[in-house]
């Protein structure tokens, strides 16, 4: 889990809920804009919910894949700090499939 918690400044939603009858515990006040959360629990029964979004399968080949995404972040980062040029329209070279 180690890397999961970026930011530890917790804020308490609600206190004290009890699970339902099924073990259910309704957190939508503490819900983000994620499609999924990835659960974690430790020892002492502490848990906590990283809120994940999906990839499309097509694009899963970059996160998968460290020197490729680092080259993205390098790009990124350069053209952030005005370090790119212009290499010109790139349409005259495109090709339809």
């Amino acid at each position: 889990m180690k890397g999961v918690i970026k930011d530890s400044n917790f804020k308490l939603v609600t206190e004290m809920q009890k699970p339902d009858a099924k073990k259910r515990l309704s957190i939508g006040q503490a819900m983000e804009d994620a499609a999924a959360y990835n659960i974690y629990r430790n020892p002492l029964g502490q848990i906590v919910l990283d809120p994940v979004k999906a990839v499309p399968l097509h694009e899963a080949w970059l996160y998968e894949n460290k020197e490729a995404m680092a080259s993205v972040k390098r790009g990124i980062a350069d053209s952030a700090a005005g370090r790119t040029r212009s290499l010109g329209a790139f349409a005259p070279n495109a090709r339809e499939e």
